[in-house]
């Protein structure tokens, strides 16, 4: 499984970006899936995760009613709806996918996109 982390880039204290993570893979739209993040000098963090069919959803309490997971498995993508986001939300996003069920763990998840960097200014 391939993963293609895309959306991120500069955006104001308070405003919104959708972050999307394409993957490929005979596969990949059967694996339950998730965000982490990692921010300067910090250590790679939960942020969300759902499973493969977009029926259950779950998030680090960080973000919980302002950032939204979904999936749309006909076009094997995964999104990160990111709303009134704060500086502290700064960090690399990583999507990755989990063969044996979704965690909060990154120790759960095999395969690993690049990543994408979301900036926000105060």
């Amino acid at each position: 499984v391939q993963l293609q982390a895309s959306g991120g880039g500069l955006v104001q204290a308070g405003g919104s970006l959708r972050l999307s993570c394409a993957a490929s893979g005979r596969t990949s739209s059967r694996y339950d899936m998730g965000w982490f993040r990692q921010a300067p000098g910090k250590e790679r963090e939960f942020v969300a995760a759902i499973n493969w069919s977009g029926s259950s959803t779950f998030y680090a309490d960080s973000v919980k009613g302002r950032f939204t997971i979904s999936r749309d498995n006909a076009k094997n993508t995964v999104y990160l709806q990111m709303s009134s986001l704060k500086s502290e939300d700064t960090a690399v996003y990583y999507c990755a996918a989990a063969p044996r069920g979704a965690t909060t763990l990154a120790m759960g998840y095999d395969y690993w996109g690049q990543g994408t960097l979301v900036t926000v200014s105060s």
